[in-house]
């Protein structure tokens, strides 16, 4: 999958339509070559993260994915994995200077507090997607009764976030003018560059491209949301590029 210093391996690697995870090994040699994988992590797990149900069947038992070993330590999660790597002198964002990345992180923002809230909302809170399609996707990989009782448990967790943040009582047509309106900005931003600041990604391409990505491929009971990002066409554009050029390996890429 990778490459670069043999000291960096990939050692586990299973996705199905239950199970996604990633394990990733490396040794404090391997600090140089952390930004491709996170950059790789970034643009793939992000899309994961935000539709699959997971069951992190991992070696380390108290880690959640993705994980990495640096020396005998384990750092998990996506979040702090980016920090740790920054911490260490590696960021996507390094060419960036600081009115930019101020102003790539208010993007981040607005990704994550229009895109993602309104995936949430429609994969718990749309009874008809809930009914047809989350419930049997979440609980699919626990048997009876877990199943049932974890992803009435998820949607109880959800409802009760999106009432905290004034989601509560949105209907579905005002959730996807949201949707429009971040599209929108983001459309604009973008441009016709092909990623958002320079000619190699940043944190917020991989952040967009997940989110983007996961609405255009998921299946829902209706194509109303997928709709709202094929409107802008430079978006579009950019989801293709980024899959052509990072998922090569995968063969005809979902969006061809």
């Amino acid at each position: 999958m990778f490459s670069g210093r043999k000291e960096c391996t990939v050692v586990n690697r299973e996705m199905s339509s239950k199970y996604i995870y990633w394990v990733v090994i490396f040794e404090k040699a391997c600090l140089s070559f952390v930004m491709h994988v996170i950059l790789w992590m970034q643009m793939t797990l992000l899309l994961v993260l935000c539709t699959s149900s997971i069951t992190p069947r991992l070696t380390e038992p108290r880690s959640k994915v993705p994980f990495i070993h640096v020396g005998n330590q384990v750092v998990s999660e996506l979040g702090p994995i980016v920090q740790f790597v920054k911490a260490k002198g590696h960021s996507l964002s390094d060419g960036l200077d600081e009115v930019q990345k101020a102003e790539m992180k208010a993007y981040m923002e607005l990704v994550n507090n229009m895109l993602l809230t309104a995936e949430l909302y429609l994969q718990w809170c749309d009874e008809a997607t809930v009914g047809e399609i989350t419930h049997a996707r979440y609980g699919s990989p626990y048997p009876w009764p877990l199943n049932h009782i974890l992803a009435y448990q998820k949607q109880w967790e959800v409802k009760r976030k999106m009432k905290a943040i004034g989601w509560g009582n949105k209907t579905l047509d005002q959730v996807l003018e949201d949707v429009d309106q971040c599209c929108q900005a983001l459309s604009q931003r973008l441009g016709t560059q092909p990623y958002f600041f320079n000619k190699q990604p940043t944190e917020l391409d991989a952040l967009v491209f997940g989110h983007l990505y996961t609405i255009l491929t998921t299946q829902l009971t209706n194509d109303e949301l997928s709709e709202k990002v094929k409107n802008y066409s430079n978006l579009l554009a950019f989801c293709r590029r980024i899959e052509q050029h990072y998922f090569e390996d995968r063969g005809k890429g979902r969006l061809s």
